[in-house]
């Protein structure tokens, strides 16, 4: 599992919008970027939807304040169902990203097996991310939420 002080590893997230589909390599993205990364089982699940989600929205001009760049939320779903979510939420201060292969949850080495939930997911968890290296990592108990929500992690900066 990567821990804090590691650089995040390569892979490529998928982002829909206005424009149509747009592939993020991790390495790029978070380049010279001071970022809150948070994941989540999965899209219009109960507790991502009423609390994870939300808490950063609610929240997206604070952690603006302290100098994060962006915020953004990575899922083993695909683009098009984070850019459903991400509208039904109006997370538009949230940078919705879609993990669809699992290959940067498992490069991470934090995804779990939910068998037939949908196979493959993310762990819930929270980084802070600091030019590619993650500077704070966060992971929940299974079936926890406590250390990844985002006055939590507004408190680490």
């Amino acid at each position: 599992m990567i821990s804090q002080g590691s650089k995040l590893p390569n892979a490529t997230l998928a982002q829909l919008i206005a424009d149509g589909m747009k592939e993020h390599t991790v390495t790029e993205l978070f380049a010279n970027k001071k970022v809150i990364l948070f994941a989540l089982p999965g899209a219009f699940t109960p507790t991502c939807s009423a609390a994870h989600l939300p808490g950063y929205i609610t929240l997206a001009d604070e952690f603006q304040a302290k100098g994060v760049d962006f915020i953004a939320c990575v899922s083993v779903n695909d683009a098009f169902v984070m850019k459903a979510w991400g509208d039904s939420q109006n997370a538009e201060h949230i940078m919705m990203l879609a993990d669809g292969d699992a290959s940067f949850t498992k490069a991470l080495g934090l995804e779990m097996e939910t068998g037939s939930f949908g196979g493959v997911r993310s762990q819930r968890y929270a980084m802070l991310i600091e030019n590619g290296v993650v500077t704070t990592l966060n992971v929940e108990a299974p079936k926890a939420f406590e250390v990844s929500n985002a006055e939590t992690m507004l408190a680490v900066l």
